[in-house]
């Protein structure tokens, strides 16, 4: 796949020739694509999300544990690097986009996501207190203060990893979907299925890491769980590489980028703010045309002011076309959707932090010799998506598809509502679980012991777990859908990307939400929502008010996708 000069990402089959046109072209399309191509570029993601998921899932037990740092602090710090990872999608995407191409952004970024998480092994190697008996729940005997130079080490390789990611992820899924034609009836309506069946494959690789990798960090050595995440990721490329000759390549083809095109819009609409309306008879009638009702100072970028005479707006020379401004208009109505789902974002950053620790606290033994990992419980989240996927894409889309018509069967601003309710009541029932577990620690006495294991099973989390994932059924995935059929043609990495950077600014602003309640309920004199003690805590209190804020957002988003119109841009 060649990369193109700056202007609008060409992709072209690396080592084969570009595709035919006529007859032989047709032909030559039909051979590559479809499923037989998205299943090599799935196997290369779910080897990368058994790498990841061996780093992210456990991670604030390590904080906790072997780099001995506070419960709040450890929260903030998996939210900063879980936030920074997913915001990094939308530069990865320009990249790609842009310059690199798509096929070539993950055979790079694969390969520099293998070194960070190489040194990332070091680091742990290297920490006297990874081996056993560090767990991160309160018994520090066995754990001690890291050198700092492993310290910047390990986050420095964190961090390595996070950029890695930030490209592979949102260029791996819009590569897949590039693998059917949005023109052909057939291969859209499995394009919709690929959403599904990704979500299915890379959560049955994180759930297959959570059952080993979490055990064999906690119970063996935290430095060969982190070593098995390397050889998944020398797996990831190489089966990405396998498929090169099924893949089918998007050529971009106009002569300009789409990204420059949206932001030249933007730029010249800045420029001629001070315009004012009414019009030449010409400028209004290239205006009519132009676009909807809808954000019509963007129509401002179609003229330029005459350099004799600055008050008399006229249309000497067009700097942007019509479709420029409907790009930039559609993109431009996708962000209050962009920001109603930040709220679910924010539930999606405690499965790894709060819900991980709470599990931590109870009782998880099953006989007399085994100790099921706190954070193996995240395996419900992905097995319920593996499970409830084929259910919702082979019975429940065929099923809707009869009455509506729709080759989704629902919208995907419906899916995404669905999810925004079922993410509701997740936090709902997270907050009377541990209303429960802070009960049964009072009546044993155990508040002030923070080693002690509150005689509650584990699998009281269970529900919270599964209602997460079902939520990600719903709005995970239709968000994906959504963004990359969205954005124009030559955006589709940056549409991934978009859909990224809602879980990365979500984490980002969890992070901020624990920092001021950590910091206004410290200074009330009652006691701090999150201590390292958190049988002292009220993390039912905070679940409360995230359950609070999805439905509140919930309602903004029912009123926002009322008003939106969907984009079609092979239309325009």
């Amino acid at each position: 796949m060649g990369a193109s000069g700056g202007g609008g990402g060409i992709e072209a089959a690396p080592l084969l020739a570009a595709e035919q046109c006529g007859a032989e072209g047709v032909k030559t399309r039909r051979r590559r694509g479809g499923w037989r191509s998205a299943m090599f570029v799935m196997g290369a993601a779910a080897a990368e999300r058994f790498a990841s998921s061996g780093v992210s899932a456990n991670l604030i037990t390590y904080l906790t544990g072997p780099l001995a740092m506070p419960t709040a602090a450890a929260s903030e710090a998996v939210n900063a690097w879980s936030g920074f990872a997913s915001v990094l999608p939308l530069l990865g995407a320009f990249l790609a986009d842009e310059y690199l191409g798509r096929y070539r952004t993950v055979v790079f970024s694969s390969l520099l996501y293998l070194l960070g998480l190489g040194m990332l092994t070091i680091s742990v190697i290297l920490n006297p207190s990874s081996g056993r008996g560090c767990d991160g729940n309160g018994d520090k005997e066995h754990c001690s203060s890291s050198k700092p130079v492993l310290v910047i080490l390990f986050f420095s390789s964190l961090y390595i990893s996070a950029i890695a990611l930030g490209a592979v992820r949102p260029c791996t899924q819009a590569f897949g979907a590039d693998q059917f034609d949005d023109e052909d009836p057939e291969e859209r309506k499995s394009r919709s299925s690929f959403f599904n069946w990704w979500d299915c494959v890379v959560c049955f690789g994180n759930s297959l890491s959570y059952l080993t990798l979490i055990y064999v960090q906690e119970n063996v050595s935290w430095g060969l769980g982190f070593g098995i995440t390397c050889i998944f990721m020398v797996v990831s490329p190489l089966v990405f590489l396998l498929g090169s000759k099924t893949y089918r390549y998007r050529v971009e083809e106009s002569g300009k980028s789409p990204l420059v095109r949206v932001a030249r819009v933007f730029i010249r609409a800045a420029k001629n703010w001070r315009l004012k309306y009414p019009l030449s008879l010409a400028a209004k009638e290239e205006t009519t045309v132009a676009s909807s009702d809808k954000f019509k100072f963007l129509d401002k970028a179609l003229f330029t002011t005459s350099v004799e005479n600055h008050e008399d707006p006229i249309r000497d020379r067009v700097e942007c076309s019509i479709t420029d401004v409907n790009e930039a208009k559609g993109l431009l109505k996708l962000l209050p959707i962009w920001c109603m789902c930040l709220p679910y974002a924010v539930v999606f950053a405690q499965l790894t932090t709060f819900f991980t620790k709470q599990g931590s606290t109870m009782e998880r033994s099953i006989g007399s010799h085994f100790q099921v990992p706190a954070a193996v419980l995240q395996t419900f989240t992905n097995l319920s998506i593996t499970l409830l996927i084929p259910i919702y894409d082979l019975i429940f889309v065929p099923v809707v598809r009869t009455f509506t018509g729709k080759p989704s069967g629902i919208t995907t601003l419906q899916r995404i509502g669905c999810g925004m309710f079922i993410s509701a009541v997740c936090m709902v029932v997270a907050a009377l679980v541990e209303k429960r577990r802070l009960d049964v620690a009072f009546d044993f006495g155990l508040i002030d012991d923070q080693g002690a294991m509150v005689p509650m099973s584990i699998w009281w989390l269970a529900p919270q777990y599964l209602l997460r994932g079902l939520a990600d059924v719903f709005i995970f995935v239709g968000m994906q859908e959504f963004f990359y059929d969205q954005v124009p043609n030559g955006l589709k990495s940056i549409g991934v990307g978009i859909h990224w950077t809602v879980i990365g600014v979500g984490n980002f602003l969890s992070s901020l939400l624990i920092s001021i309640l950590e910091n206004a309920t410290s200074a009330s004199g009652q006691g701090s929502w999150f201590p390292n003690n958190i049988n002292k805590g009220h993390l039912d209190y905070f679940y409360v008010l995230l359950a609070a804020i999805n439905i509140a957002s919930m309602l903004l988003f029912m009123y926002f996708a009322k008003l939106h119109t969907y984009n079609r841009w092979s239309n325009i």
